[in-house]
Protein backbone atom coordinates (compact mmCIF):
# COMPACT_ATOMS: atom_id res chain seq x y z
CA UNK A 1 0.00 0.00 0.00
CA UNK A 2 1.38 3.41 -1.14
CA UNK A 3 1.37 6.56 0.66
CA UNK A 4 1.02 10.09 -0.52
CA UNK A 5 3.25 12.48 1.20
CA UNK A 6 2.49 15.02 3.78
CA UNK A 7 4.89 17.25 2.59
CA UNK A 8 4.27 19.13 -0.68
CA UNK A 9 6.43 22.11 -2.56
CA UNK A 10 5.05 25.20 -1.86
CA UNK A 11 3.70 26.74 -4.98
CA UNK A 12 4.40 29.88 -6.50
CA UNK A 13 2.72 32.98 -6.04
CA UNK A 14 2.62 36.60 -6.87
CA UNK A 15 2.90 39.06 -4.10
CA UNK A 16 0.22 42.26 -5.04
CA UNK A 17 0.90 45.65 -3.57
CA UNK A 18 -1.70 47.71 -1.40
CA UNK A 19 -3.22 44.80 -0.86
CA UNK A 20 -5.85 44.19 2.16
CA UNK A 21 -3.32 42.32 4.79
CA UNK A 22 -1.28 44.38 7.73
CA UNK A 23 1.46 45.01 5.69
CA UNK A 24 -0.33 45.99 2.50
CA UNK A 25 -0.23 42.98 0.32
CA UNK A 26 -2.22 40.58 -1.12
CA UNK A 27 -0.84 36.94 -2.12
CA UNK A 28 -2.47 34.66 -5.07
CA UNK A 29 -1.14 31.66 -6.95
CA UNK A 30 0.03 32.29 -10.59
CA UNK A 31 -2.62 29.12 -11.46
CA UNK A 32 -5.18 31.26 -9.79
CA UNK A 33 -4.16 34.33 -11.34
CA UNK A 34 -3.86 32.32 -14.84
CA UNK A 35 -6.99 30.72 -14.55
CA UNK A 36 -8.62 33.99 -14.06
CA UNK A 37 -7.48 35.13 -17.55
CA UNK A 38 -10.25 33.67 -19.72
CA UNK A 39 -13.33 34.99 -17.60
CA UNK A 40 -11.97 38.99 -17.62
CA UNK A 41 -11.47 38.09 -21.66
CA UNK A 42 -15.05 36.77 -21.43
CA UNK A 43 -16.70 39.48 -19.17
CA UNK A 44 -16.42 42.06 -22.46
CA UNK A 45 -17.46 42.16 -25.65
CA UNK A 46 -15.96 41.96 -28.97
CA UNK A 47 -15.46 45.61 -29.29
CA UNK A 48 -13.82 46.37 -26.25
CA UNK A 49 -11.02 43.15 -26.50
CA UNK A 50 -8.59 45.89 -27.59
CA UNK A 51 -9.32 47.53 -24.99
CA UNK A 52 -8.42 44.49 -21.92
CA UNK A 53 -5.67 42.96 -23.91
CA UNK A 54 -3.15 44.56 -21.64
CA UNK A 55 -5.27 43.50 -18.52
CA UNK A 56 -5.36 39.76 -20.34
CA UNK A 57 -1.80 39.39 -21.18
CA UNK A 58 -0.92 40.25 -17.32
CA UNK A 59 -2.82 37.56 -16.44
CA UNK A 60 -2.02 35.06 -18.89
CA UNK A 61 1.61 35.77 -17.88
CA UNK A 62 1.73 37.05 -14.42
CA UNK A 63 5.50 37.96 -13.36
CA UNK A 64 6.92 40.49 -11.87
CA UNK A 65 5.78 44.07 -12.56
CA UNK A 66 5.02 47.65 -11.97
CA UNK A 67 2.11 49.20 -13.08
CA UNK A 68 1.88 52.73 -13.67
CA UNK A 69 -1.05 54.43 -11.40
CA UNK A 70 -3.13 55.45 -14.46
CA UNK A 71 -2.89 52.03 -16.21
CA UNK A 72 -3.87 50.45 -12.53
CA UNK A 73 -7.27 52.85 -12.36
CA UNK A 74 -8.26 51.58 -15.91
CA UNK A 75 -7.26 47.48 -14.26
CA UNK A 76 -9.15 48.42 -11.32
CA UNK A 77 -12.49 49.01 -13.58
CA UNK A 78 -11.68 46.23 -15.53
CA UNK A 79 -11.32 43.70 -12.95
CA UNK A 80 -14.35 45.10 -11.21
CA UNK A 81 -16.77 44.44 -14.63
CA UNK A 82 -14.91 40.75 -14.60
CA UNK A 83 -15.66 40.28 -10.69
CA UNK A 84 -19.22 41.42 -11.22
CA UNK A 85 -19.68 39.06 -14.49
CA UNK A 86 -23.00 36.86 -14.00
CA UNK A 87 -22.73 33.44 -14.26
CA UNK A 88 -19.17 33.65 -12.35
CA UNK A 89 -18.06 31.24 -9.33
CA UNK A 90 -17.70 32.47 -5.85
CA UNK A 91 -13.80 32.00 -5.87
CA UNK A 92 -12.83 33.87 -9.31
CA UNK A 93 -15.00 36.76 -8.10
CA UNK A 94 -13.18 37.45 -5.17
CA UNK A 95 -9.80 37.07 -6.51
CA UNK A 96 -11.21 39.53 -9.53
CA UNK A 97 -12.37 41.77 -6.66
CA UNK A 98 -9.62 41.70 -4.42
CA UNK A 99 -7.41 42.46 -7.40
CA UNK A 100 -9.92 45.31 -8.40
CA UNK A 101 -9.70 46.76 -4.68
CA UNK A 102 -5.37 46.50 -4.33
CA UNK A 103 -5.35 48.26 -8.05
CA UNK A 104 -7.76 51.01 -6.80
CA UNK A 105 -5.94 51.14 -3.92
CA UNK A 106 -2.79 51.74 -5.64
CA UNK A 107 -4.39 54.38 -8.51
CA UNK A 108 -6.19 56.24 -5.29
CA UNK A 109 -2.52 56.75 -3.31
CA UNK A 110 -0.90 57.61 -7.24
CA UNK A 111 1.92 54.72 -6.80
CA UNK A 112 2.46 52.14 -9.11
CA UNK A 113 0.94 48.86 -8.45
CA UNK A 114 3.88 46.38 -8.04
CA UNK A 115 3.98 42.29 -8.48
CA UNK A 116 6.73 41.17 -6.44
CA UNK A 117 7.34 37.02 -7.65
CA UNK A 118 7.60 34.85 -4.60
CA UNK A 119 8.30 30.99 -4.65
Amino acid sequence: MTRKHAIVDAEPHLIISHGSDFFGQDRHSLKSLISLAPYASNAFSWNDQKAVAPLVQALENPTARTIPAEDAAVFSEQLLKVSRSRHLKPAVASLARALADAAARAADAGEPWEWLEES
